[in-house]
């Protein structure tokens, strides 16, 4: 990021862990003044953890990105080519590189089948035209950012489901990217236990649909958008 030429932050959500993961980021915040950590008293999730970061960022772009670095920060630029082209969100897509030559894709087999199986799931519940909806790498314009998590509720990995599922009912333009992705040891994502859990939350969502939660303000009236093609975002064909 400092190779860039531009002004940025980097805030990392500490949500209660156990570990050196605070002790380490204030060594570097020490040293780097764009680094900023938000610590949290209870480990509420991951969805409230992001929720937490991306309502204190500044900047007409926002980007959340798993610690880990598990999608090389490097892949940014191919999320805000996507914004130049018009999206409103672009999400990296590990479903979309792994059809790509020029993209390695690193997961493990069964880990890759299992969520083969999930999406395809979420696709009859709703979620329609999104190969890969559980990618640690979204950007996100400030105002649009502003709007969905502010109506998210969901605490746990479910999050970016209702993220996705709002901006696709409130018409924001969404660009799936395929993007390089690698394993990294030491990921806190159980299948069996989070995946029911994140069966749970979809079915949170969708009854939050029927309740009315999420209907958009009239500014932001669906009708208000218009999406842009995919061949107009530069993406593959789906």
């Amino acid at each position: 990021m400092q190779g860039r030429g531009q002004a940025y932050e980097v805030l990392v959500i500490d949500d209660g862990s156990t570990d050196t993961t605070a002790s380490v980021v204030e060594t570097a915040a020490s040293s780097i003044p764009e680094i900023q950590l938000l610590r949290a008293p209870l480990r509420r999730g991951k969805g409230a953890a992001v929720r937490r970061g991306m309502q204190a960022a500044v900047g007409q772009l926002l980007l959340f990105a798993d610690a880990d670095g598990a999608t090389p920060i490097q892949e940014l630029a191919r999320l805000e080519e996507a914004m130049t082209n018009g999206a409103d969100v672009a999400i990296g897509s590990r479903s979309l590189a792994s059809r790509l030559p020029d993209y390695a894709v690193r997961a493990r087999w069964y880990r890759t089948i299992l969520s083969n199986l999930f999406n395809s799931l979420i696709q009859q519940k709703g979620l329609t035209g999104i190969t890969d909806t559980q990618c640690g790498f979204k950007l996100f314009r400030q105002p649009v950012a502003a709007d969905l998590f502010g109506v998210s509720s969901i605490d746990g990995y479910g999050f970016d489901l209702e993220l996705l599922y709002v901006a696709q009912q409130r018409g924001y333009r969404i660009a799936e990217i395929p993007v390089n992705w690698s394993h990294q040891p030491g990921s806190k994502f159980r299948i069996v236990r989070d995946g029911l859990a994140m069966l749970r939350e979809l079915a949170v969502i969708r009854r939050n649909r029927t309740k009315g939660y999420y209907t958009a303000p009239l500014h932001l009236h669906p009708q208000n958008f218009h999406p842009a093609p995919v061949r107009q975002l530069g993406l593959p064909p789906q």
